[in-house]
């Protein structure tokens, strides 16, 4: 039963390998089957009982928790804050031009508040480049 193998193998992935989690590994391959071969005596198709065992197993998070692997994916909040900095340092921007051409049309002073704003979303942009 290969597939379950494979299956297991690919839930236990990012779990450190040691005896311990070896023989839970072993122990689930081993329900599994059993769960298989059951299906299979009711008149189930190998594939139709594997994937049955498969869904009926449920989720593994909570043995991963047991072992001690956080199962919890970091969240890329920097996409956010690059997001919110263009989008921020943009209104700013225009705020000032606005300002510039309404007020004081005869001379151009936007630029120099316009080059300070638009560090923060390159220091932003430079982070995200980091975090890849």
């Amino acid at each position: 039963m290969k597939k379950i193998t494979k299956h297991v193998e690919e839930w236990f992935r990012d779990i450190p390998e040691n005896e311990h989690n070896q023989r839970i590994k072993e122990d689930i391959i081993q329900n599994l089957e059993e769960k298989v071969q059951d299906l299979m005596h009711e008149g189930k198709s190998e594939e139709d009982a594997i994937n049955k065992a498969i869904v009926d197993f449920g989720d593994i998070g909570d043995i991963k928790a047991e072992l001690g692997v956080n199962t919890e994916k970091p969240r890329n909040r920097f996409n956010l804050h690059l997001g919110f900095s263009l989008w921020g340092s943009g209104l700013i921007i225009a705020l000032v031009l606005f300002a510039n051409f309404y007020y004081t049309p005869h001379i151009i002073w936007f630029v120099y508040p316009t080059f300070a704003v638009v560090w923060w979303p390159l220091a932003m942009f430079y982070k995200w480049l980091g975090m890849k």
